[in-house]
């Protein structure tokens, strides 16, 4: 049985605690660090007729096999912005990437200590810890890359504050399916739980730190040199993945989730091998400088938080759409809570957690993947998609928004 929440706080899509009546990070079980970080819930209960014995990823649709690996990365040319004492930068990564034919070894959605940290520290009783660790994905490890060289894009992928990179394994692997090298970065010391490969499990630093608009910034700007960190040592000289010929660098974009989708903004302001962009629900605190940014951006959210208009978060939309002097998006998702853009929507639903959404997690992680790979497509892939340029009757619940008239339709 779930424990009930004790405490009174929800927490708004950048990570910052509000008043309320009951304790949303203990709303849900896989939401874990979701909830925690990121989630709009007041409560969730058990929803024991829809539970999964193993909870599983949605397969990718795309005509390709996945593979992945993990990178070790070092940048010994700054100290940790969260911890000084440690002089360098260190990083895990995960990419996924096209296979020339499926594996035996499917990959681990992660490891049975980082399940049961990630579960303690949302309050959550009553399951296995080692619940998430046994998540079915849909790569394999022993994988070998497919594609000619120079022929692939590339996606970094940025998670929330206080959330895994696993948490965008499922957007992750839509995209290696349909041809795309795809990296996605945790920021080490922002997440609960980050393992490395000597064993070390680095906790969160940053979870504990009074947080306001300009501690923010300072994380929106570390995790854009985490980017561009990342980006040197897949596209330098001397690369760390040995596949690393198949990028094409001409093709380079980000996408992230709260406040890795904030992130990308900065991140974009401060690289242009960025291409593209993309903010899953995040609210921005950073600002767009007068000269504004060029290249094509899409903001994709929840109506209750991002409707023009309606308050503090979907402010901060208002002031990035101002300074997007390129392409551009304001679509928000009908019935979807924060964690409806990643994996743990899906989870929850499969562990039978009710958690406040109003469109199933399965549907929600189509319509994230269907729009995210659309907006890849025609922005690195020069491929047009009708679907970024008006509503759809296969996806009703998308809305396009006018903020300057602030209206959504």
């Amino acid at each position: 049985m779930i424990k009930p929440p004790t405490q009174a706080t929800t927490i708004n899509g950048h990570g910052r605690p509000r008043k309320s009546w009951r304790r949303g990070r203990l709303a849900v079980v896989t939401g874990l660090v979701t909830v925690l970080a990121a989630t709009t819930l007041a409560q969730a209960t058990p929803a024991s007729a829809s539970r999964t014995a193993t909870p599983h990823l949605p397969r990718p649709t795309g005509s390709q096999p996945v593979g992945t690996i993990s990178l070790h990365l070092k940048d010994t040319s700054r100290p940790d912005p969260w911890v000084p004492a440690v002089k360098y930068r260190e990083l895990m990564v995960s990419l996924w990437y096209p296979a020339r034919s499926p594996g035996r070894e499917r990959a681990q959605y992660m490891t049975a200590k980082e399940s049961e940290l990630l579960l303690k520290d949302g309050g959550i009783t009553g399951i296995p810890s080692d619940t998430l660790s046994r998540t079915r994905t849909n790569a394999f490890t022993d994988a070998r890359p497919a594609g000619r060289k120079h022929s692939l894009p590339l996606v970094v992928l940025s998670p929330g504050h206080s959330k895994p990179r696993s948490e965008l394994t499922g957007l992750a692997e839509e995209l290696a399916s349909r041809g795309y090298v795809v990296a996605a970065i945790d920021h080490t010391y922002e997440n609960v739980a980050t393992t490395f490969p000597d064993g070390r499990v680095t906790t969160c630093v940053t979870c504990e730190i009074a947080k306001e608009r300009g501690w923010w910034v300072k994380l929106e700007k570390s995790r854009a040199a985490d980017v561009s960190f990342v980006l040197d040592q897949l596209t330098g000289k001397h690369p760390k993945w040995k596949s690393a010929r198949l990028i094409d660098t001409s093709k380079i974009a980000m996408a992230g989730h709260s406040a890795g989708g904030a992130s990308t903004v900065t991140a974009m302001l401060q690289d242009s091998r960025l291409r593209a962009g993309i903010d899953l629900d995040g609210t921005v605190e950073s600002e767009v400088p007068a000269s504004g940014l060029s290249r094509p951006f899409l903001l994709l959210g929840k109506p209750a938080t991002y409707t023009p208009g309606k308050g503090e978060a979907a402010a901060s939309w208002e002031r990035v759409w101002t300074g997007l002097n390129g392409w551009k998006r304001w679509l928000l998702m009908t019935g979807a809570v924060h964690l409806s853009f990643t994996d743990l929507g899906v989870l929850a639903d499969q562990i039978g957690l009710e958690v406040g959404a109003d469109i199933a997690g399965v549907r929600a992680t189509d319509i994230t993947r269907r729009y995210v790979t659309a907006f890849f497509d025609q922005h690195l892939r020069d491929k047009p998609q009708s679907l970024l340029d008006q509503p759809s009757a296969r996806y009703p619940e998308i809305t396009f928004c006018a903020p300057e008239e602030k209206t959504c339709a």
